[in-house]
């Protein structure tokens, strides 16, 4: 396994500064591979690269940080093939930190090729239709392979316009998700994120956000938004979460990505965003 050093986890975030008329703040994500001054956009390259830009064309642009995917990484080129290079941030020439998605998204964009249990996911390869098997451990376990600076937990992501029933039910799996890959993942020298869903329920979204916040994650995401319904519902989930997370932890708020949004996702408490 690529191995890195983490921080004291006492240092891993700090607000720094708070506005007086919004929830905006100014803070420090302290990772092993750098600091992140927040609020930041996390740039996707979901293979390693991100499209039409070099590592020097990031770096001139300012971005301290990228997001990876490791269900694509994983399909292509393989873990094996990272972990032989000296680790993700060697085999794409970056050497400030990486943030990984855990390939949830992924099997909600592309439902058609998956199937999801209590168990985990079972999804066949948008490459060449091979049958894989992705569990919370070892969606935690391939993102450690990689040698990722901050690794998200595996989730279930919903449709905007899913059931009541559906979305408790995706809830509950996300937590037990969740604590799976705190408990395997409690030795290892990487940040972890937890991920709050709940669909377009504020109750739901509130039992979410108490169920993830209690396994005491180094930083939490709201998930489960942006995925087509109407932005005034968007920003009123978004309020709706944001405060039953703690304030001494980074938000990340997660398919946020224009820059209206990103700018109206800061006003109300956002940091990282992609």
């Amino acid at each position: 396994m690529y191995s890195i050093r983490r921080p004291d986890i006492s240092e891993t975030f700090q607000v720094k500064r708070s506005c007086q008329n919004s929830n905006a703040r100014l803070g420090a994500l302290v990772t092993s591979h750098g600091v992140v001054q927040t609020p930041a956009f996390m740039p996707v390259g979901s293979q390693g690269t991100v499209k039409a830009l070099s590592p020097d064309d990031l770096r001139n642009m300012g971005v301290s940080i990228i997001l990876c995917n490791a269900y694509h990484l994983y399909l292509r080129p393989g873990i094996e093939v990272v972990e032989q290079l000296g680790g993700l941030h060697e085999y794409i020439g970056w050497e400030s930190p990486i943030l990984t998605d855990s390939g949830g998204y992924q099997v909600f964009s592309l439902a058609r090729l998956s199937s999801v249990s209590d168990e985990g996911v079972v999804f066949r390869s948008h490459i060449d239709g091979s049958e894989h098997r992705l569990t919370p451990e070892l969606a935690v376990e391939i993102q450690e392979r990689l040698g990722a600076d901050i690794i998200m937990v595996l989730d279930e992501c919903v449709p905007h316009d899913a059931s009541r029933a559906k979305v408790e039910q995706a809830l509950e799996r996300t937590f037990r998700w969740a604590g799976a890959s705190k408990k395997c993942h409690q030795d290892s020298e990487q940040l972890i994120f937890g991920i709050v869903q709940g669909g377009l329920f504020a109750e739901l979204r509130h039992k979410s956000a108490g169920e993830i916040t209690s396994l005491d994650f180094d930083g939490y995401a709201i998930g489960g938004l942006s995925i087509g319904e109407p932005k005034a519902v968007t920003w009123s989930m978004v309020d709706e979460t944001m405060g039953c997370l703690p304030e001494d932890k980074p938000r990340y708020l997660m398919g946020v990505g224009s820059p209206e949004d990103i700018v109206e996702g800061i006003d109300r408490g956002g940091r990282p965003f992609r």
